[in-house]
């Protein structure tokens, strides 16, 4: 029989995981206005316009990550498939183009190669974010543990 202690514990561990789903950063305001994904230790804000693509990187605390020596791409499903590659365009920002429509409907994963050698990707639904869902202030983000 488990302990009340040990289900306590069991079930604040799990809680800076459920901070980070996707339904929780969707809520968040963002600085550019993207939208946030977490991607192992960082955040990707990714911004679309129609043939470009702009990637914000940030830590956990919402730092800026310097973009110099990262590299990648972009898998854009929105109609046709479009692989963009993404190039650092200063201070903490990748950004690329591409031929590609902005749709409601539009899927976006991210895949980044970092300095140290890690590699992370995110998935983005360009209409989760205009669900209705309120907007929570960007300070709300710092509410949480990481």
């Amino acid at each position: 029989m488990r302990s009340p202690l040990a289900a306590l514990l069991a079930v604040s561990l799990s809680l800076p995981v459920l901070a980070h789903d996707d339904a929780t950063l969707d809520a968040m305001a963002t600085p550019h206005g993207g939208q946030m994904r977490m991607a192992g230790p960082y955040h990707y804000e990714l911004v679309t316009a129609p043939g470009e693509l702009r990637v914000y990187l940030t830590d956990h605390g919402d730092q800026p990550v310097p973009s110099k020596g990262v590299s990648g791409n972009a898998v854009v499903l929105s109609g046709a498939k479009a692989t963009v590659p993404l190039v650092p365009a200063g201070d903490n920002l990748l950004q690329g183009r591409g031929d590609f429509a902005v749709a409601p409907d539009m899927k976006v994963v991210v895949s980044l190669a970092f300095p140290d050698g890690s590699t992370w990707q995110a998935r983005f639904t360009r209409g989760a974010k205009a669900s209705g869902a309120p907007v929570a202030p960007a300070a709300a983000h710092h509410d949480h543990k990481h």
